[in-house]
């Protein structure tokens, strides 16, 4: 089994790592800690035995409107549920913070990422090209969120 927690400093780390792994991207350490900084409610770890084994990023954009910037699972432990144990944690925190709406984007080739959202409620709403640095184009994705 796994629990889904904010982040720790002491985590930071083990997500950097995931990070590199998983994603085409390479971020700096700066980044996650920025991340920490400005919006520690939007940024939960998955745990499994100890180990940090994915994480979600989310940060507040503007009023009512949160952006997810990233979201990872370990590749060891992917099928077992924890991405849609992070995103809907998230969610749910989202909602705490009296947010409306949350965003994200995603390669318009990544279609196993955009069933996934979709299965959670996000829907494409446009087309961004060349959004990527490699030049690929994302969809642009969104979820507007109940009212508590």
């Amino acid at each position: 089994m796994f629990e889904i927690r904010h982040v720790q400093p002491q985590d930071i780390f083990s997500v950097i790592k995931i990070a590199y792994e998983s994603l085409p991207e390479r971020y700096s350490p700066e980044v996650f800690n920025k991340f920490y900084e400005l919006f520690s409610e939007g940024f939960l770890v998955a745990e499994k035995l100890h180990k940090i084994v994915g994480f979600i990023v989310g940060i507040k954009t503007s009023n009512g409107i949160a952006r997810i910037p990233l979201l990872s699972v370990d590749k060891k432990f992917r099928k077992q549920g924890i991405g849609s144990a992070l995103i809907t944690q998230f969610l749910k925190e989202m909602s705490l913070q009296n947010i409306r709406q949350v965003e994200l984007e995603v390669r318009i080739n990544n279609d196993a990422a955009i069933k996934f959202y979709k299965k959670h409620g996000f829907d494409v709403t446009e087309t961004v090209p060349r959004f990527y640095p490699t030049g690929e184009d994302a969809c642009i994705m969104k979820r507007v969120l109940r009212s508590c």
